[in-house]
């Protein structure tokens, strides 16, 4: 894998990105990713550029050199031009003394623009990749191995780096292609307090306790309107979802089964959709869904509509996005006159832990010249733990952040007090951050204080400590010819049983009947197949 399978390449780099595009990585289910201030360059300055273009790695004893010019492509997660980009790109010009060209297509667009530049032969040097991508992009030989760079690294020796197990999920068959500088995050569950407050009822620990609560919140009269039984107790956009983790919206009912491939504690890849653990979880959510439990939309719902839903006072367990949708729906339902207070649940016992999706990871082309510079001077600089990781993090002083003393959307904020500024595209709000969120990161600032964590809200960094202490990060999987060729009707199929099962109430056992005739079984055990002979 680590060579470019040159016989077939350029023939199937359209063909990777039309299959990997209905496999987009985002955030949004179905609707919806002080240091000294006279320092110019974060590894040398202006006046030491000769000493500085060539700098020895101490570990493997060989000359690094600088680049002159670096070439990316981002989506949106990044600052875009009417945000300030042009600001963000002299910022970090101006602290490498490096050349910077971004190539941004608009977001919806981008893995499409992305796919047609590898097929031009033009590509850039680095590219932002989410997991599924990374992968088979990887496997197709168009990344560059940077195991040896990053294993001898300054950046890994440093001790800056607080989530190893990140970079560690990232290694594909022994070798690393990419960097994610932050997790990926996931979904928790969070319960509306005053809805417990009124049936009587503390947080569920158990399967039985949620249960309870969601009969409660059913059949009782948990918004105190006086009427019994006219709200419901959760609300999902999907039965499953559309890509991994697949059952994040959802982890109650499915806990220890996952609906798709992964590689088992004996260290073999199954297709956890076949497995006994798949039968408990429809059998629960047939029963919650007959009980009128879930929301009997849950099937057509996207994002938005079970938003609404939520902020309307219709159901009362929500399983969101941790961190800053904390404070979002905190806010969204006052602004209804509703009561704000959630409860972000740690796992039920039967759930273990949260799945964390695979975060979007930062790769270099196979086509770069001098990635061993590239990984120096991009790579190691984003995660500095000073001014360039503030950058990736907040943005640029003066556009996107301040410590002036000042007035800004009714807040007066003192000299030296950091505070984000108003949204150059949606005016009445404010930044939150820029490429990397500060509640994911994967690195530490260790030469200045984290200086705008002051500025999150204390629900958001509840909800994020939580799922960050329990959560597990989702299966990482090689892209294989059979994936490739099978995996798109065998998920429609998938989807297609779950709700015959749960909405209909067809029998378990005769669906999955209909899961071989139908070419389920066999297309599963060829993916299975290739993914096993992986390696061998």
């Amino acid at each position: 894998m680590k060579a470019l399978k040159t016989k077939r390449y350029f023939a199937l780099l359209l063909a990777i990105v039309m299959v990997l595009s209905v496999a987009l990585t985002g955030c949004g289910g179905k609707d919806d990713n002080n240091k000294d201030k006279g320092s110019t360059d974060v590894v040398g300055t202006e006046d030491t550029q000769k000493e500085t273009d060539k700098t020895e790695d101490s570990d493997k004893g060989a000359e690094v050199e600088k680049p002159e010019k670096i070439t990316i492509m981002v989506d949106g997660t990044l600052v875009t031009k009417d945000n300030g980009r042009d600001a963000f790109e002299a910022e970090w010009e101006r602290l490498t003394g490096i050349d910077l060209e971004i190539i941004q297509p608009d977001h919806d667009a981008y893995y499409d623009v992305l796919g047609q530049t590898f097929a031009s032969g033009e590509w850039p040097d680095v590219v932002l990749l989410g997991s599924t991508y990374y992968a088979g992009y990887a496997g197709e030989g168009v990344l560059w191995d940077m195991t040896e760079t990053y294993e001898n690294s300054d950046l890994k020796a440093s001790g800056r780096i607080t989530k190893e197990n990140i970079v560690d999920g990232l290694y594909i068959d022994g070798s690393l292609y990419g960097i994610a500088p932050a997790s990926g995050n996931g979904c928790i569950t969070y319960v509306k307090k005053k809805w417990l407050d009124n049936v009587g009822m503390e947080a569920p620990t158990n399967y039985e306790e949620y249960i309870a609560m969601l009969d409660a919140f059913t059949n009782g009269d948990p918004d105190g309107n006086g009427i019994d039984g006219d709200t419901y107790g959760v609300s999902a956009a999907g039965l499953i979802g559309e890509e991994a983790p697949y059952m994040n919206y959802l982890p109650e009912f499915y806990q220890d089964a996952y609906p798709s491939f992964y590689k088992n504690e004996d260290g073999v890849y199954v297709d956890g959709f076949t497995e006994e653990a798949m039968v408990g979880a429809l059998e629960r959510l047939r029963d919650a869904y007959e009980k009128g439990y879930i929301d009997k939309e849950s099937l057509t719902n996207g994002t938005s509509d079970c938003r609404n839903k939520f902020y309307e006072d219709k159901f009362g367990v929500f399983t969101y996005w941790a961190g800053t949708w904390a404070t979002n729906l905190k806010n969204n339902l006052e602004a209804n006159d509703l009561d704000g207070e959630l409860i972000a649940l740690e796992p039920i016992a039967e759930v273990g832990a949260y799945v964390e999706r695979q975060a979007p990871v930062w790769a270099i082309t196979a086509k770069a010249e001098n990635p061993e510079g590239i990984f120096k001077y991009f790579f190691e600089t984003m995660l500095d733990g000073a001014e360039m990781q503030r950058l990736w993090t907040y943005g640029v002083e003066g556009t996107h952040w301040s410590v002036k003393a000042e007035e800004l959307l009714g807040v007066t904020y003192a000299e030296g007090e950091f505070h984000m500024l108003e949204n150059l595209e949606k005016a009445g709000t404010l930044y939150k951050k820029n490429h990397i969120d500060p509640m994911l990161a994967i690195a530490a600032f260790t030469e200045f204080e984290d200086p705008g964590i002051a500025t999150i809200e204390p629900e958001a960094l509840e909800s994020q400590k939580i799922f960050n202490e329990n959560s597990k990060i989702a299966p990482l999987l090689v892209s294989t010819d059979e994936m490739s060729q099978y995996n798109g009707d065998l998920t429609t199929l998938k989807k297609e049983i779950v709700a015959n099962v749960v909405t209909q109430g067809m029998s378990i056992e005769d669906e999955m009947k209909r899961f071989e005739e139908a070419g389920g079984a066999e297309w599963s055990q060829l993916i299975v197949d290739s993914l096993n002979a992986l390696g061998n």
